[in-house]
């Protein structure tokens, strides 16, 4: 189970999620650029504070599902009522990228790669963004954690 979570710890792992609460919310994107991302993150907040949850972990996937939209998976302790909430189950594999966010198809191609030497069966990838582009170029590191339900 994945608590308390650094970038670190999730390189190479495999893992179980059983029933892991998300609510679920989607950004506008141009050519897999978001749009509206910060709206959207602070729309979910609100609906997470209203609630009186929290957010696990600060985990919010990306799931790009073309180049002209996003779905957000932000994970919560609790149902959030007026949201898509949203249950994961299932063994899933990680790994920890670093670099500028323009290194995001490699990075795929490369978490492709390692599902295949593993002999897995990849079913659907998330991406991780742990830190927004300004506090990226804040503290010089910018991690992004790819997550596949395989």
């Amino acid at each position: 189970m994945l608590s308390q979570i650094r970038p670190g710890t999730l390189d190479g792992k495999i893992f179980q999620w059983e029933n892991k609460r998300f609510i679920k919310d989607k950004v506008f994107t141009v050519f897999f650029m978001p749009l509206n991302f910060g709206a959207v993150m602070r729309r979910l907040n609100a609906k997470v504070e209203k609630s009186g949850a929290t957010m696990p972990e600060w985990l919010c996937l990306s799931d790009h599902t073309s180049g002209w939209s996003m779905d957000l998976y932000l994970a919560v302790d609790k149902e959030i009522p007026d949201a898509e909430n949203i249950l994961l189950t299932g063994k899933f594999f990680s790994k920890v990228y670093e670099g500028p966010f323009s290194h995001t198809k490699k990075w795929c191609t490369d978490f492709e790669k390692q599902i295949k030497e593993r002999e897995l069966v990849l079913k659907k990838m998330y991406l991780w963004y742990t830190t927004c582009p300004k506090c990226a170029k804040k503290y010089g590191k910018n991690y992004v954690v790819i997550i596949g339900s395989i």
